[in-house]
């Protein structure tokens, strides 16, 4: 199933360009203008309610962007934007070069249909169809032929554990099926840009766990462009490449998980970081000494010379902790491809797990 072709533009962005560009980004909700009973309306009502304000970020191509704020700080109010359900008040948002906010009608429908996809708290499944004509409804409005949709629902849905309920109801899952079935049905489209409006928060912590691990092996093999919003920072730390934690809509702080634990901007970030566990957060990949992967790095029976461990740069500082305990004084980081990105010494990972002590090991 081919789930990462682009969808959107017929000429590839240009290098130096994000795939998704947003500046100055203001929304006010005006108060409605409303006469009551015949009576005059005021003249001088409430300006209005700015919910988010002057907000720029940039998400590159196939990262997972996290939008982290609790409610009303904005965060739901901006991918409601990316994809115009709400119209801004002012500021730009390109996508792939393209100015989304001047689209007229038929190009905003076919944004909607190819390009961006959305996948909410809510699942939104309608309880009248199987769940394979649940997840085809985006390729049946694009006019796609049934056998074809059909069978590429199907895909989809095995690729989220449900290809053997395929001819099942929505009534007939629990919480954690129906939210697959929202995921398979966004990946069934092939859309470029998956906006995901804190999708599992109303999951049990077990499901939403299982969940969240979906969504990362889902993003290793297909890399699309994910726009996430939570309210959890621990969420966000596991899922996002890049945060941007929102308050009164207005951004905080931006940057990686380490940014905003090494060098919280302000008491607000210091409050939530202080409850990180960093040890199901922090991976080896962060704390090794990046150098160009290279084959080279490794002898002809495919261990590495210095005899230390291969981990996974994805691996957790807290399933590398056993691995000291039995006296081992470092690891060897490696990507996917089984290249070597450095060593990791049980030194640094204790250093890192002290909330004041990353910045001196890095």
């Amino acid at each position: 199933m081919h789930l990462n072709a682009p969808t959107y533009g017929e000429q590839a962005m240009k290098p130096e360009e994000p795939f998704i560009k947003v500046e100055h980004l203001t929304k006010i909700f005006h108060p409605a203008k409303k006469r009551s009973l015949g009576l005059p309306g005021r003249k001088n009502g409430p300006p209005g309610f700015v919910a988010v304000d002057d907000v720029s970020f940039q998400v590159e191509q196939g990262q997972i962007f996290v939008i982290m704020g609790l409610s009303g700080s904005g965060k739901s109010t901006i991918i409601r934007m990316l994809n115009r359900l709400i119209d801004a008040s002012d500021g730009s948002i390109s996508v792939d070069g393209k100015d989304v906010r001047s689209l007229p009608p038929a190009e905003l429908r076919d944004y909607r249909n190819r390009t961006i996809n959305m996948v909410f708290q809510h699942f939104g499944l309608f309880p009248h169809k199987s769940l394979v004509h649940n997840v085809d409804f985006g390729l049946k409005v694009r006019g796609m032929d049934r056998e074809t949709r059909e069978q590429r629902a199907a895909e989809a849905l095995e690729l989220v554990g449900l290809g053997d309920r395929i001819h099942a109801m929505p009534d007939q899952l629990s919480g954690g099926m129906k939210q697959r079935v929202g995921l398979a049905r966004a990946l069934a489209t092939d859309a470029e840009i998956l906006l995901m409006d804190e999708p599992f928060s109303a999951l049990d912590p077990l499901i939403r766990k299982d969940m969240q691990e979906l969504l990362i092996k889902l993003q290793r093999n297909f890399k699309k462009t994910i726009v996430f919003v939570t309210h959890d920072l621990n969420e966000a730390m596991y899922l996002g490449d890049r945060i941007m934690v929102m308050k009164q809509g207005k951004i905080v702080q931006s940057g990686t998980a380490l940014d905003l634990l090494e060098a919280p901007a302000d008491p607000y970030i210091e409050k939530f970081v202080a409850e990180v566990d960093r040890s199901k957060v922090l991976t080896a990949g962060m704390l090794a000494e990046h150098h160009d992967p290279s084959p080279a790095s490794r002898t002809s029976s495919g261990s590495f010379p210095d005899g230390a461990m291969p981990v996974s740069d994805t691996t957790f500082l807290n399933d590398l902790l056993p691995i000291f305990a039995t006296g081992a004084g470092s690891v060897n980081v490696v990507n996917q491809q089984g290249s070597s990105l450095g060593h990791v010494t049980a030194e640094k990972v204790f250093e890192a797990l002290s909330p004041k002590g990353f910045s001196n090991a890095s």
